[in-house]
């Protein structure tokens, strides 16, 4: 978790240089979808493969794709070969992520799993801390190459230590592999694709290849969430959507502010990187306080509490669009906003795991990261649209970037208010 932290935020501080470097502005929204697109499918894959044979494979096949899309990525010449290289990262960290979500749920006892999550949340901290500082410096005085290469170490650190989860097996070679489910993801991740397609267009065809990715993703995805999922019915179906909600209104949100303070405020890369790092230490001390005040705090209102706290967040973050106050005035808003997101993440993950039988908490894993990617597609794609409307008449300004946070703070607020169908859980 470590690397993919670190490599989430450093990827977020350099990419705009790396746009500019490739000629890719118009793209910039790809670069992060692209990752998210194919890790959906590999998600879906993941939770299968655990459900029947353990973390153990999925995981080591996670760190060499992510390694070798880390490679291609920092070899890039083109936008379009980046591109490529981010959906060889998104399958190496789909199958990864969902195979620790696995180790999390076999490894330890109910009443032990929030302080896990809590462990899972603390990898952030380190880069956090140094992320933003070195991806700055290597983006500005070395080249932004050196970014992407630097996680590869990590794969083999990675490799080592899953080598070591042989005894956290699957249900059993009997487990059916359930085949419609992969036909299903490659369907929504096709689907999310032309979705973004369509967000990048301006014209009747965009509008078309809009109506068309809905129409696909709808049915699909309601295959690969547990029943009842779309509509948020009561329980399990609500806990994993607000996923969705969460991470799609943060993400894109998140996606786009390093952009907001360089083009609009005239921050430096690293400058724009380290209000990343004081919302990743946000987002760390919120899930150390989801992990101390259960059962004091139930974790349905935990979420709900989180949801606000977002939609409070992105309400204010404008004001440091405002020429007249620093551009540093976004660092409270925005470590407000990711306590809230560490306080009702960690909830999610811990309510998922309690309302999951022993052979579907891979299944369900995997239907937190396909709502987590599917979630930040659909919203960065709405965000780009607004950027790329935008930015083809030439008026990007700091209106744009408000537009685009406002959206997703009323996402963030309707989260809060479906939140109350998440049920009341027993305190043991």
């Amino acid at each position: 978790m470590t690397m993919f932290a670190f490599e989430g935020i450093g990827v977020a501080t350099a990419m705009p240089s790396v746009a500019r470097a490739l000629d890719g502005l118009s793209s910039y929204a790809w670069a992060f979808n692209g990752y998210l697109v194919s890790s959906l499918v590999a998600m879906v894959i993941a939770g299968e493969w655990n459900d029947r044979a353990g973390p153990r494979l999925p995981l080591m096949t996670g760190a060499i794709l992510f390694g070798l899309g880390a490679v291609i990525a920092g070899s890039s010449v083109t936008m379009p070969m980046l591109v490529f290289a981010r959906v060889i990262q998104g399958l190496g960290g789909g199958l990864a992520v969902v195979s620790v979500y696995v180790v999390l749920g076999r490894a330890y006892p109910d009443e032990l799993r929030p302080r896990a999550f809590t462990l899972l949340s603390a990898a952030w901290v380190l880069p956090s801390i140094v992320g933003p500082f070195v991806a700055g410096f290597l983006t500005d005085h070395v080249t932004w190459r050196a970014v992407f290469w630097l996680v590869i170490p990590f794969t083999f650190a990675m490799l080592l230590m899953s080598s070591r989860l042989g005894q956290l097996g699957g249900g059993s070679d009997e487990h059916p592999l359930r085949w419609n489910r992969l036909v299903f993801a490659f369907a929504a991740a096709g689907s999310l694709a032309v979705l973004q397609e369509a967000g990048s267009r301006r014209d009747v065809l965009g509008a078309a290849l809009a109506v068309v990715g809905l129409l696909v993703l709808v049915p699909t995805l309601s295959r690969l969430l547990p029943a009842g999922a779309l509509r948020f019915a009561h329980g399990l179906p609500t806990v994993v959507m607000m996923r969705g909600v969460l991470a799609g209104s943060f993400f894109a949100s998140e996606a786009f502010l390093p952009l907001a303070v360089h083009t609009v405020r005239g921050a430096s890369t690293a400058q724009g990187g380290l209000l990343l790092t004081i919302g990743a230490l946000g987002w760390t001390v919120g899930s150390q306080l989801q992990g101390r005040l259960y059962p004091r705090v139930q974790r349905r209102h935990l979420v709900q509490s989180g949801a606000a706290l977002v939609a409070f967040c992105l309400v204010v973050l404008p004001v440091a669009m405002m020429s007249s106050v620093t551009f540093w005035i976004a660092a409270l808003p925005w470590l407000i906003g990711a306590v809230g997101m560490g306080c009702a993440f960690g909830s999610i993950g811990t309510l998922t795991l309690e309302l999951s039988g022993p052979n579907d908490q891979g299944a369900n894993s995997a239907a937190l990261q396909v709502l987590d990617s599917t979630g930040s597609i659909i919203f960065i794609g709405i965000a780009g649209v607004i950027y790329g409307s935008a930015l083809a008449r030439g008026v990007v300004s700091g209106w744009t970037f408000t537009w685009i946070w406002w959206v997703m703070a009323a996402v963030a607020l309707g989260g809060a208010v479906v939140s109350r169908r998440i049920p009341i859980t027993s305190i043991t």
